[in-house]
C-alpha cells in the first residue's frame, strides 16, 4: 500500500494499541514514548483520544495505561453474536410465521459520537410488502424505533444528555424530538413491557417491540412491523404473543450463559 494514503495519527494510535496489547500490563507514557520513539506530548494526546472512546484505560493510582473495556465489549460481542443469532432464529421465524410480517432482532450499541444505535443481528422478511428498509448489520436510531426504545428503556447507564449535543431528527409528525418526551416514553415502556413505533421513522409503518431480558436488563429486543392498518388489527394479541415469545427466548438464552 502506498504510504501517501496512510493517516499518520491513525497509524500512531494503532501502534500504541498494539504496544499496549503486546505488553499485557499497565505502562507509563514515558515507557511508551521511549519504546515507540514518539514524543511524550504526542503519546499523551493519542492516549487521551483513545481513552475518550474507551479503547484505553488509565489507572488513577499510578497514572499508567492499559487497553480499555471497549476491546472486551467488541470482542465479546463478535464472539457471542453468532451464537445469539442461532438461539433467537427459530423464535423470530415463529413470530414471522404467526403474523406474516417483518421481524427483526437487535442489540444496543453506540456510534463514534456516543449516540445510541440498535444493530440488527437477525431479520425475517414479510411477503406482504412494506418492510422496514433495514438489513442485518445496519445501525438505526434508537429514539424513533420500537426495538431501540426497548433497548434504551431496559439497559443500564443510559445517558440521554447525548441528545443535547446531537438533536433528535424529526422524521415524521410523530417522531419524539425532546429528551423530556423520550424519558416519559421510556418510563411507559418500562411499565408496559413493550414499545410501539407509531410511524415515528416511516409514515405508514408501525412496529411493536419487546425486550429480551436477563436479570431485568435487555440483551436484545425483537419486533414485528408492517403497515399500520395490519399491525393495529388484533394488536393486543400481537403484544401478548411477543411478550410470551420474549420470555421463552430469555429462558432459552439463560441455559446458554456464554451467549448472554
Amino acid at each position: 500500500m502506498s504510504e501517501s494514503v496512510i493517516i499518520n495519527a491513525v497509524d500512531r494510535a494503532l501502534d500504541v494499541i498494539l504496544y499496549l496489547y503486546n505488553q499485557g500490563r499497565e505502562v507509563s507514557i514515558t515507557e511508551i514514548s521511549k519504546d515507540l520513539g514518539v514524543y511524550k506530548s504526542t503519546v499523551f494526546r493519542t492516549l487521551a483520544t483513545l481513552q475518550n472512546k474507551g479503547f484505553v484505560s488509565q489507572n488513577p493510582d499510578n497514572e499508567k495505561y492499559s487497553l480499555g473495556e471497549k476491546f472486551y465489549i467488541i470482542g465479546t460481542s463478535m464472539k457471542n453474536r453468532g451464537g445469539l443469532v442461532k438461539l433467537v432464529k427459530p423464535y423470530a421465524q415463529r413470530l414471522s410465521a404467526e403474523f406474516d410480517e417483518a421481524v427483526n432482532v437487535s442489540i444496543l450499541d453506540k456510534d463514534i459520537d456516543g449516540l445510541y444505535k440498535s444493530v440488527i443481528i437477525y431479520k425475517e422478511e414479510s411477503y406482504q410488502g412494506l418492510n422496514a428498509n433495514t438489513e442485518v448489520g445496519s445501525r438505526n436510531e434508537c429514539y424513533c424505533a420500537a426495538v431501540g426504545k426497548c433497548l434504551l428503556a431496559f439497559s443500564e447507564n443510559i445517558d440521554l444528555t447525548i441528545y443535547k449535543r446531537h438533536k433528535m431528527k424529526k422524521y415524521t409528525d410523530t417522531t419524539i424530538t425532546s429528551i423530556a418526551d423520550l424519558k416519559n416514553e421510556l418510563e411507559r415502556i418500562k411499565k408496559k413491557g413493550y414499545a410501539i413505533d407509531n410511524e415515528e421513522r416511516e409514515k405508514g409503518l408501525l412496529c411493536i417491540g419487546v425486550p429480551i431480558l436477563m436479570n431485568g436488563s435487555a440483551i436484545a429486543a425483537i419486533s414485528v412491523s408492517g403497515p399500520e392498518s395490519r399491525i393495529r388489527h388484533d394488536m393486543e394479541y400481537k403484544i401478548d404473543f411477543l411478550k410470551k415469545l420474549s420470555a421463552e427466548m430469555a429462558d432459552e438464552i439463560s441455559r446458554h450463559p456464554n451467549q448472554q
